[in-house]
Order: C-alpha cells, then sequence, then structure tokens
C-alpha cells in the first residue's frame, strides 16, 4: 500500500500471518505495538526470541516445555497409568484448565488426514506405542471430533488393540468440528466424564 511505509506493511504482513488475525487486525496490532513505548517493544521482542530460542518439546509426552521433561511428565503426584492423547501441545493447556484429569499425555502433533498427505507414520503414534507398558491402564484418546480426529481415534485403537490397554474416547460434549482450545471448562469436564471404550 502506498500509504504505510515499507517497515508498517511489512509489520502488518507479519502480523497477518498470524492463526486467525485478518488484515484490518493486524493493522491495529500495527498501530497498537507502533504507540508503545521502546521499552515495551523491546520486551515483546526479546520475550519472542526467547521463547523461540529456549522452548523445545519434551522428550516423553511432546509437550512445550523449557526443560526435559516436563513439568508434568516429572510430577510424581499424576497418574502414570493413563495417558491422554491429544493432536497439538495447545490442547493440554485446555484439558488442564478443567482440573478434572491428574494423568499424563501424549501429544501426537498432528492427525492422520489422507487429503492433506498425512499418513500414521508422519505423526507421534511410534512413540505412543513406545509408552505402553504393563503398569498402563487406559489410554484415553482427546482428538477433535472430526473426520481427522475420527480416523486417529480409531486408527490409535487399533494399534492398541494388541497391547491389551483399555482405550476411550472423550464424549462427544464438544461440538463436531470444534477444536478442544475453543471449549469452555464445563463442556471439556463433562466431555471427559463421558468418555467411552473404543
Amino acid at each position: 500500500m502506498d500509504f504505510y511505509p515499507v517497515a508498517i506493511e511489512r509489520l502488518i504482513e507479519e502480523f497477518a500471518k498470524l492463526p486467525g488475525i485478518g488484515y484490518k487486525t493486524a493493522q491495529r496490532l500495527t498501530i497498537h505495538v507502533l504507540n508503545l513505548p521502546g521499552d515495551q517493544v523491546r520486551e515483546f521482542a526479546e520475550a519472542l526470541i526467547n521463547a523461540k530460542g529456549t522452548i523445545k518439546y519434551c522428550s516423553v509426552c511432546g509437550n512445550y516445555t523449557d526443560t526435559d521433561p516436563c513439568a508434568i511428565c516429572r510430577n510424581p503426584n499424576r497418574d502414570k497409568a493413563v495417558i491422554c492423547v491429544v493432536e497439538q501441545p495447545k490442547d493440554i493447556i485446555a484439558m488442564e484448565r478443567i482440573k478434572e484429569f491428574n494423568g499424563m499425555y501424549h501429544v501426537l502433533h498432528g492427525t492422520i488426514s489422507p487429503m492433506a498427505g498425512r499418513g500414521p507414520e508422519d505423526i507421534k503414534l511410534k512413540e505412543l506405542i513406545r509408552r505402553v507398558n504393563g503398569d498402563l491402564k487406559e489410554v484415553i484418546v482427546a482428538t477433535n471430533p472430526n473426520i481427522e480426529g475420527e480416523a486417529t481415534a480409531m486408527y490409535i485403537s487399533k494399534i492398541l488393540r494388541p497391547f491389551g490397554v483399555k482405550v476411550t474416547r472423550i464424549a462427544h460434549g464438544i461440538p463436531m468440528g470444534g477444536d478442544l482450545e475453543y471449549a469452555d471448562e464445563v463442556t471439556l469436564a463433562k466431555a471427559l466424564e463421558g468418555r467411552t471404550e473404543l
């Protein structure tokens, strides 16, 4: 755009690359940042750079962490006999908000989606199988209730059946096509209570 200096237009373009941010919101964010005092802008930039440089994936569950293993995997009070399988690290945040689940997690980092060219080998299923041992009593599949999430849940049930571990699916208190990230605490709690065996 000719009415914005190049530096402003570039910042708008960068904000617009973020999920859920359209051009108008990117403009508002840019103007907000430009109106901040210089030290606040530097703190914001440093926080981004620091997070990108220090945050990694937990070697056990795949969650975001700055120490390995993550705080959840290190916690001796968590129930190690139950693993809740989620699609992304953000889904752990959603599950932890309800304060109803005290087990462990496993992040798949995606779902099976033949249309998108993602098969079982493209997500963290081998790592999940490695975690199955004699102490494990239940695997709760908490993938999103959409086509890819359902396909992934059924595949997990199939591959874990030979191990004799109970595989359950969270109940459908979450609307089809919805994401765990946007579900409220009551809906998530009800979905966890009403899970069914696959």
